[in-house]
């Protein structure tokens, strides 16, 4: 598989919460860093996702929003 999105993060699922239309899907990368994702509930089953199976944490964005109080 080739992607053209260069921020490819490899981890294990550590959670699955499905919902009636989307499934939130928490990877853990090395070091124990999350990433959390809201996918179709389709695409999760399709991809037989859930705990410890390794997963990967593609992000492509045209922008990423910093914050601080």
């Amino acid at each position: 598989m080739k992607l053209s999105a260069r921020n490819v993060l490899k981890g294990k699922v550590k959670k699955v919460t499905p919902g009636a239309v989307n499934s939130e899907v928490v990877l853990e990368l090395v070091g124990g860093a999350e990433v959390v994702a809201i996918i179709t509930k389709e695409s999760a089953e399709a991809l037989k996702l859930s705990p410890g199976v390794e997963a990967y944490a593609v992000i492509k964005a045209s922008n990423v929003m910093v914050a601080v109080d």
